[in-house]
């Protein structure tokens, strides 16, 4: 079952469609009904798992560049990252210079990267891709999201187990029967037709009052978050260690994950979303005003803000992963940008993170190496979620979240 906030946001095929509590609670019946809700989780000691995906294509050769690979550089003309502007990095690999922000996590372990990674087949449709990438069992029956599948095997039940903050709502990776909350912002989760002077949460409570167990228990979840949001809006924010999160809608999310996980209210996952990655003209040269360079930089201010937020002590509990629907073309097309196309690169932030380095098996840019013109992929994203999973996360059955995969030996985090 979903629940899902009513508010002045756009609303998604997943919404609660109420103009009251009656309204709001028709729509929960027959296979939408999650039978076996609690009101609280059981006692949970793994990582808060945040999953940011970066939708519309994100080019991970942009971002972690393979400088010593003389072919990525006759591939990009006029848009590869000069050597002599890349940070941190290692001999064969660098960043892009908009990442600096993130460079002292980098520097400090806590900020990794898996080059070659992705799906297990090419996919350039950006629908089709993102549908494949969020149920994550290919080949099979399943029809579930793969955030939905963990949250089942780790016990959630409780509202705020598993939270989409943002306005966009990636419903597909938490579709099935375990609970989520999706939120614009914390501030704003309330009922529709909630005025000081009319309780629609104490309407909704006495009207399921004598409801049966699962519609009773259906209404005091949504309750007890409206609850938990109202206080923590009536204590008010202030980020920590003066971390100052840019004004955008990414910004914005991650401010509330950080403030949702400090708040102590159960978190166990978090997805985040940021757009605008799908860059087929005008990428541009890896200075500011350009628009790959200002993509990753907003994104570098908001992830580091995140991290300086939460604080090293924070931090240890969290484990941050980027994924996309599919990487760019390696070659740049004629109107100085990039088509779609497969392998990509993921960044991994967080306490128990092996990190200041870059992890998978690099396939070369020859293109004898590639796939259509593509960056091969060798290292399935779900493997490296996964080995998180397992090592962070106190997943015992990866196969039950990604049927027929097994976790990656990376080594990229440490264990618990």
């Amino acid at each position: 079952m979903t629940v899902q906030e009513i508010c002045s946001c756009p609303v998604s095929r997943r919404a609660l469609l109420a103009a009251g509590a009656a309204g709001a609670f028709a729509g929960l019946v027959g296979d939408q009904l999650a039978t076996q809700l609690a009101f609280a989780s059981p006692g949970y000691g793994g990582d808060v798992f945040v999953l940011l995906s970066l939708r519309g294509g994100f080019d991970g050769l942009s971002a972690v560049v393979p400088a010593g690979d003389p072919a990525y550089y006759a591939a990009r003309p006029s848009i590869a990252v000069p050597k002599n502007r890349l940070i941190g990095g290692d001999s064969y690999f660098g960043l892009n210079p908009a990442l600096a922000p993130l460079l002292p996590y980098w520097k400090n372990g806590t900020l990794a990267a898996v080059q070659a990674a992705g799906q297990p087949a090419p996919n350039r449709s950006h629908f089709a891709a993102m549908e494949e990438l969020e149920r994550a069992a290919p080949g099979t029956s399943v029809r579930t999201g793969w955030l939905d599948r963990l949250m089942g095997g780790l016990g959630a039940s409780g509202a705020f187990d598993a939270v989409s903050v943002g306005s966009a709502m990636p419903a597909r990776v938490y579709a099935g029967t375990s609970p989520d909350l999706g939120l614009a912002a914390v501030d704003e989760l309330v009922l529709a037709g909630e005025t000081e002077e009319r309780s629609m949460a104490k309407t909704m409570a006495a009207l399921y009052a004598d409801a049966p167990d699962a519609l009773a228990r259906t209404t005091g979840m949504t309750t007890s978050a409206l609850t938990t949001a109202a206080a923590l809006k009536a204590a008010g924010y202030t980020p920590a260690n003066g971390a100052a999160y840019p004004n955008t809608g990414l910004g914005g999310a991650l401010k509330d994950v950080a403030r949702l996980i400090k708040a102590d209210v159960g978190l166990m996952s978090a997805t985040v979303d940021s757009g605008d990655w799908d860059m087929h003209e005008n990428l541009g040269t890896a200075v500011p005003g350009r628009r790959m360079y200002d993509n990753l930089n907003g994104l570098a201010k908001a992830l580091a803000a995140f991290a300086q937020d939460l604080g090293p002590a924070g931090l240890r509990r969290v484990t941050l992963i980027t994924i996309s629907e599919f990487g760019r073309r390696v070659g740049e097309n004629g109107s100085g940008g990039l088509d779609h196309g497969y392998g990509n690169a993921m960044f991994v932030l967080g306490g128990g993170v092996k990190g200041g380095q870059v992890y998978g098996r690099w396939p070369g840019l020859a293109e004898t190496k590639l796939v259509d013109g593509d960056l091969a992929v060798t290292t399935d994203y779900r493997a490296v979620i996964g080995e998180i999973l397992r090592a962070r996360c106190e997943l015992s059955d990866v196969a039950g979240v990604f049927p027929g995969v097994s976790a990656s030996t990376l080594g990229l985090v440490r264990s618990r």
